[in-house]
């Protein structure tokens, strides 16, 4: 983030002077400068300059990564040529303002997943859409991966293994997970072509006539192209609606439109399994976002709070595993009296002062987009908190009393006793410790995904 006004200045004095170079031109101006919210690897910002409505993707990784920018600027010229809706492409180089850097055309349409799910501007496209992600990614899947010199080419299980054993963190539902998995390789197998790596909803610009542009292609690679008609059935893209393509429509209607378009659509069980690993990598994906929080390297509230949705892609792989039902559990903030202070501290209570910020994010006025979002964050956050001190000592009881009656002292006594087959014989017992943890650490986290439909 880069709050202050200097920055944003100079920002846009060096997008004034390379649009002035690539133009010819000795002066553009450049207006309306704003940093958009979302994408928690890499910055965004929309403006204005000669006429055109652009936007800007810039890498402030550490260090910079021009290999991977320059690879997604040619993601987008051979998409665009093989039919995909994209965004023109403007320019991209190695440094702006000492990072990577592309340009491009701002499409005039909505990403906010939960506006289209809800909005009646969208009533009637949202009839189609699921049929319409099927057709895009076999237009999409067409592209064979020497047509991008450089793209990852790694086993996807094997890498999400790798990163996942990096936390030195092992869990329990993640090992039942890559059990299933690794059991069920064969299942997987397919073609190879380019796979956008994260085609789902919120990362596809929609207007009330469809699709105009796919975007955000940084994890782009070669393999197989179930794992993107997968992607987008991951219960995580639903945002709470019940349909499983993105919240739009069926996975039938998705492999029709991706048959009608000229793709071979995968087997049923071919499309579980994506879906299972598509869940997997989401719950790995959120635990290494968090871990920019919890290293120190970034103290964004959106990032500690990645840390907490981590149990909401457990339960999903319950679900997807078929070892968990959705349930109801009441809010415990739902009626909670305000509990006594301290000795000898006076009142308000610490958890009536943290009702009490919460009140005051949710409803105080924010000046931007940006910080209205995070104060939302912010005031979930709290009630987390809350919630953690009003159940924590109990949960704690008796998670230990689940774990000793497996034998074990951790969860990761647990976790590793799963890989090691350890508790083979004891599975029935394992899965009923393991999803009574889960909806615990819902309970705190989010009680109302409990209920969502698998």
């Amino acid at each position: 983030m880069h709050p202050n006004a200097a920055w944003g200045g100079a920002l846009r004095a060096a997008l004034a002077t390379r649009l002035a170079d690539l133009a010819g031109d000795d002066a553009i101006e450049v207006s309306g400068l704003r940093r958009l919210t979302g994408g928690a690897s890499r910055e965004t910002w929309a403006f204005d300059a000669g006429g055109r409505a652009l936007v800007l993707r810039r890498d402030p990784s550490v260090p910079p990564d021009p290999a991977t920018m320059a690879r997604e600027a040619a993601l987008l010229a051979v998409a665009g040529d093989a039919g995909v809706p994209v965004p023109g492409l403007v320019d991209h180089g190695p440094e702006l303002l000492g990072s990577p850097y592309l340009i491009m055309e701002r499409l005039d349409g909505e990403t906010i997943p939960r506006r289209l799910l809800r909005d009646g501007r969208f009533t009637e496209v949202r009839r189609r859409l699921a049929r319409d992600f099927g057709t895009i990614l076999a237009r999409l899947h067409t592209i064979p991966p020497h047509a991008v010199p450089g793209l990852p080419d790694g086993d996807p299980l094997d890498d999400i293994t790798t990163r996942y054993e990096g936390f030195a963190e092992p869990r329990p539902t993640v090992e039942l997970a890559l059990r299933w998995l690794d059991r069920r390789r064969q299942a997987a197998s397919a073609g190879r072509s380019v796979v956008h790596g994260d085609f789902r909803n919120g990362n596809l610009m929609i207007d009330p006539s469809g699709v105009c542009g796919v975007l955000d292609w940084e994890l782009a690679h070669a393999g197989d192209p179930a794992e993107d008609l997968g992607w987008v059935c991951v219960k995580a893209w639903r945002f709470g609606a019940p349909d499983p393509v993105g919240g739009f429509g069926t996975r039938a209607a998705l492999l029709e439109g991706y048959a009608a378009a000229g793709g071979t659509p995968p087997t049923p069980e071919a499309l579980h399994w994506w879906e299972v690993y598509g869940t997997l990598r989401w719950t790995i994906l959120c635990r290494h976002q968090a871990g920019r929080y919890l290293d120190g390297s970034d103290p964004s509230i959106e990032y500690a709070m990645l840390g907490r949705r981590v149990c909401e892609q457990e339960h999903d792989l319950l679900l997807a595993l078929g070892l968990t039902s959705p349930v109801t559990v009441p809010d415990p903030l739902a009626g909670a009296s305000p509990s006594a202070p301290s000795v000898p501290h006076d009142r308000p209570s610490a958890i009536a002062l943290i009702e009490a910020a919460g009140v005051f994010l949710d409803g105080a006025e924010q000046p931007d987009e940006g910080l209205r979002y995070h104060a939302r964050v912010a005031a979930s956050a709290l009630r987390i908190a809350r919630r953690e001190l009003l159940l924590g000592s109990t949960q704690e009881a008796a998670h230990r009393e689940r774990l000793r009656d497996l034998g074990c002292a951790t969860d990761a006594d647990l976790a590793l006793g799963i890989r090691a087959g350890q508790f083979d014989g004891r599975m029935d017992e394992v899965v009923a410790a393991v999803r009574a943890s889960v909806i615990d650490k819902l309970t705190v986290a989010s009680p109302g995904y409990l209920a969502l439909p698998a």
